[in-house]
């Protein structure tokens, strides 16, 4: 699909973002695409840079420079003044590939290096048909280049807001309705409470390390349990009514559907236009 461009010429347009995958070409099977866009969820969690790929049948008449540089325009991948993005482009029918590398990546992933991915890692699997494995060697190597970049860590607050965060506070959640209304019962309601929130507070440390995290969750243990929430509540979120609905439908939801697909947009950004095109 083209837009017209200021100088009337059109020039294709730019997909909006739902995922670190994008393929308009159906080149990659369901599987393929979930598998490249598991890794690339699972390093935005670990290490804050998003690397996204896109797959389009041509960026004509526009060159793939042009076009790159305006989806990441508009996608903004990387965080803001950290701008540690990285854009994986394939024109398929014009067998062109560019690397877009954010500014605060051109010193792990300078443009020689970019070729260098391109010429010995992409262009030979997609002369063989072999595009998915082409992309998530590609990946792969970008991967370990960014990781040895010594970037901002993630604070606690924006990891609690990632898929994996949400899912953990999900579970959580889940369990203080089935184990707090047992300990209310057994130990009475202050001293259930005190268990619970201990409890659900260590659950979340082992499973995330994030301090925010595991007081949040035993905060929500506490006043889950000590409130009764712990019995009632439980049967009514299983029927799909009470308080658990009410949250579900109001935000929760949104955060958890949202992480296969939807829900992820880019942080802020910025490219200079470092990076390296190939063609095959």
């Amino acid at each position: 699909m083209q837009a017209r461009g200021a100088d009337g010429i059109g020039e294709q347009t730019v997909p909006v973002l739902h995922g670190p995958v994008t393929d308009l070409t159906g080149t990659l099977t369901p599987q393929q695409a979930a598998q490249l866009e598991g890794r690339l969820r699972e390093f935005e969690i670990l290490k804050g840079s998003q690397i996204a790929v896109l797959l389009v049948p041509t960026t004509q008449p526009e060159t793939i420079e042009q076009y790159s540089i305006r989806v990441v325009d508009a996608w903004l991948l990387g965080r803001k003044g950290t701008d540690d993005g990285v854009l994986l482009l394939v024109a398929k029918d014009d067998r062109t590939v560019r690397i877009e590398v954010g500014r605060g990546l051109e010193g792990a992933l300078p443009d020689v290096i970019a070729n260098r991915i391109i010429d010995q890692v992409v262009v030979p699997r997609f002369r063989a048909g072999d595009f998915f494995g082409g992309l998530d060697e590609a990946v792969t190597r970008i991967i370990a280049l960014v990781e040895g970049e010594p970037l901002p860590e993630l604070e606690a607050l924006e990891q609690s807001n990632t898929p994996a965060g949400k899912e953990t506070l999900l579970l959580l959640l889940m369990l203080t309705f089935m184990v707090g209304g047992v300990l209310r019962s057994v130990l009475g309601s202050l001293g259930g409470a005190v268990l619970a929130s201990g409890l659900a507070g260590l659950l979340a440390w082992m499973l995330t390390g994030m301090m925010a995290i595991s007081i949040g969750a035993a905060v929500i243990a506490f006043l889950f349990t000590v409130l009764g929430g712990g019995g009632s509540g439980w049967t009514n979120a299983r029927r799909g009514q009470g308080s658990w609905s009410a949250h579900h439908g109001n935000g929760w939801g949104g955060g958890f559907g949202g992480s296969t697909r939807g829900g992820w947009s880019g942080g802020g950004g910025s490219f200079g236009g470092g990076g390296a095109t190939g063609r095959w």
